[in-house]
């Protein structure tokens, strides 16, 4: 076992001699691609945690004279991760007062629950919404149970599989929506802000990406819902969204929707809040961390705060490592010209008509994520498409965006995403099934976001 994880890194160690050997690459050029690569590897086998093989660059490539230590030190003060760090604890507050259960059960009710289209279609939606502003992962976990006791009276195989199914990838989906809702989206924000000093707010990229998913997501619900039979009658009686909201809810959704506000609204209209009060420095970081400092601050009604530091530092901390371990190869492959060298291989594609490209792309990166991580692999990819969008000379957000969403729409195996996984693992859905629907799904969302990419971007 141990012989068969050293052969890729004999093979890349090879490879990189090779292209030194050439005078292809110089040696700080090799030296960035080994390290990369062999941090790559890593994160696609998992053979080391994710969080762990995501400190290698940040420990090799000062000490090699790379990059700066100061130059490594700036990706963790990044207002990305620090924008990633507020989202990640005003959802944990969120959880912690179960607003979100308040919210989906609500959205559900609402709806309706008289067929079965009907209670898919309401998943689905809740799903949606929720995976917009909170984690994939815990919107599927908060959806499960609700979702189970209704499978339980309904006694419907199919009803039962395509129900859990509607909720995983509406969750996936969902999280494209908003720069916080899946990390994918920031590595991709990071990386091209990194590249063009160009910032994307909040309006910004709902902006940019709501064509591609208001055209995907009415199709996944079509394509999901024609095969559930609508003629039987169905009751469920959801009674938790009859409780009154308590206090705790109360205030952390007023929180959570003035810093909701904050952000849309910080640039747009005619410039927002930041131009209109000339607050040249403002960033969606700070306003993060301003809905969360509030968190921390505001009874709860019982004698705590609506966020608690036990709370809070449940957090997935280790996302937070690797998407500064991308940035730092970012950065390298920015100053040794590895990221230009590599573009320069691919300029040929100038020729090449852009959808094609974008459909590669985006159809590559889908399948590729039903068996890798999607946020390493696009911390991977992306420090490419961006120095290729300058090869062949076309908007970076033209290909970047379009992979960025991509990463989150894997819908085929188990393994390829956490609500995959979590509906998976209620003993529910045959593989084959989750295979037949979810390939159906990776091709139709490969078509669809190159095709709008290619019109919109």
């Amino acid at each position: 076992m141990v012989t068969k994880k050293i052969i890729p890194f004999l093979v890349i160690s090879l490879l990189v001699f090779l292209l030194k050997s050439l005078s292809i690459l110089n040696l700080v050029q090799a030296l960035t691609l080994l390290i990369t690569s062999y941090t790559a590897i890593l994160w696609v086998t998992e053979w080391l945690p994710i969080p762990v093989a995501s400190l290698i660059p940040v420990a090799f490539f000062p000490l090699l004279n790379i990059i700066s230590p100061t130059e490594v030190a700036q990706a963790y003060g990044s207002p990305l991760i620090i924008l990633l760090l507020g989202g990640f604890l005003l959802s944990t507050a969120m959880a912690h007062s179960k607003t979100h259960q308040y919210l989906a059960n609500s959205i559900l009710l609402k709806i309706g629950t008289d067929s079965p289209r009907r209670v898919i279609l309401g998943f689905m939606l809740t799903s949606f919404l929720l995976s917009m502003w909170i984690s994939n992962t815990a919107t599927t976990l908060l959806l499960l149970p609700i979702a189970l006791a209704v499978i339980d009276l309904n006694k419907d195989k199919k009803f039962a599989v395509i129900l859990l199914l509607g909720i995983a990838y509406a969750a996936s989906i969902g999280g494209t929506m908003t720069p916080i809702g899946t990390p994918p989206n920031l590595i991709m924000i990071q990386n091209y802000q990194q590249g063009t000093q160009l910032e994307i707010g909040f309006i910004d990229w709902m902006c940019q990406v709501a064509p591609m998913v208001m055209v995907f997501f009415p199709l996944m619900l079509f394509i999901l819902l024609r095969q559930i039979n609508n003629q039987q009658a169905f009751k469920h009686k959801i009674t938790v969204a009859n409780n009154p909201m308590n206090t705790a809810q109360k205030r952390t959704l007023w929180v959570f929707a003035l810093t909701a506000f904050l952000w849309v609204s910080r640039t747009a209209p005619m410039g927002g809040w930041k131009t209109y009060f000339d607050l040249p420095f403002a960033n969606d970081a700070s306003v993060a961390l301003i809905g969360v400092l509030l968190m921390f601050m505001i009874s709860d009604g019982k004698g705590g705060k609506l966020l608690n530091w036990k709370t809070a530092n449940t957090i997935p901390w280790g996302v937070l490592l690797l998407f500064a371990g991308g940035m730092v190869i970012a950065s390298a492959f920015k100053s040794t010209g590895l990221s230009v060298l590599l573009a320069d291989q691919l300029i040929f594609l100038q020729d090449v008509h852009l959808f094609f490209i974008i459909f590669a792309i985006c159809f590559a990166i889908t399948f590729l994520t039903e068996i890798t991580s999607n946020m390493a692999t696009t911390a991977i990819i992306m420090p490419i498409l961006f120095s290729v969008s300058g090869a062949i000379g076309i908007d970076p957000l033209k290909i970047m965006i379009p992979a960025a969403i991509s990463a989150s729409c894997a819908f085929m195996l188990p393994v390829a995403t956490a609500p995959n996984a979590i509906v998976y693992g209620a003993e529910r859905i045959p593989i084959k099934s989750m295979i037949k629907q979810g390939f159906k799904l990776n091709v139709v969302g490969a078509v669809v976001i190159s095709s709008i990419a290619t019109w919109w971007l």
